[in-house]
């Protein structure tokens, strides 16, 4: 059985789709054994899935230099 560590990892893994089959499968195998790591992935996909609503965007690379001047200027 993988560790509450490795466990972690793989979970983060399999949020962004980069687990292997056999990575996602001990990861199952230790949530059902494990009810700390179930709980802490259930709560890991549910942060995922908010933040993928939000409809989040970042500052485009021209408006962090434009930004940055500014500061610079006040300063």
């Amino acid at each position: 059985m993988i560790s509450c560590d490795k466990a972690a990892i793989i979970c983060n893994k399999a949020q962004y789709v980069e687990a292997t089959f056999i990575e996602k499968i001990k990861l199952k195998f230790h949530l059902f054994v494990c009810k700390t790591c179930s709980k802490a992935t259930e709560k890991n996909t549910q942060l995922t899935s908010l933040c993928q609503k939000a409809n989040l965007h970042a500052l485009s690379d021209e408006d962090k230099v434009r930004m940055k001047q500014q500061l610079q200027n006040k300063g």
